[in-house]
């Protein structure tokens, strides 16, 4: 089913960044080459995925000596659906499961399947908001320096 739901890595370590920062709740920057330790991925792809969070707002990004990147918003007016935009951009609509579309628009077996799932998936992921996934027992910052708590892996609830 290609192209019915993409998941990016960057979409997963945006979420996953963002969910660090609201587990940790105390508001210090966060420096991308902690979260990259942390996760153990690239600094430089996961520094890319940050700022895209920053320009649409949901972190703030602080220079100099003890900057980093603070939440932009409150968790609880982050959806998961912001996150794709901010990550990926608005999710695209599938009508078509076939990489050479052969049926008439409108004649589609799969079409209102597809356009359903599709439905779902654009409100599940616009009701569903990072404080409904964090797990306030996780504590990312418990973990010492290139070493993860937890197996590097935030607790989410799902």
């Amino acid at each position: 089913m290609a192209g019915l739901l993409r998941i990016s890595e960057a979409y997963v370590l945006a979420f996953h960044a963002l969910a660090y920062m609201v587990a940790s709740d105390d508001r210090k920057p966060v420096t991308a080459m902690e979260l990259a330790r942390y996760f153990r991925v690239s600094e430089a792809h996961l520094a890319k995925v940050l700022q895209r969070l920053a320009r649409l707002g949901l972190l703030v990004s602080k220079r100099g000596p003890g900057g980093g990147f603070v939440l932009g918003r409150r968790p609880e007016d982050v959806t998961l659906l912001d996150i794709h935009v901010a990550v990926d951009g608005p999710l695209v609509e599938s009508t078509c499961l076939l990489v050479e579309h052969i049926c008439k628009p409108g004649t589609c077996v799969m079409e209102k399947l597809l356009r359903s799932v599709y439905d779902q998936v654009h409100e599940r992921l616009g009701e569903t908001r990072l404080t409904d996934l964090v797990d306030a027992s996780w504590e990312p910052r418990n973990a010492g320096p290139g070493e993860a708590a937890g197996g590097g892996q935030p607790a989410v609830r799902g």
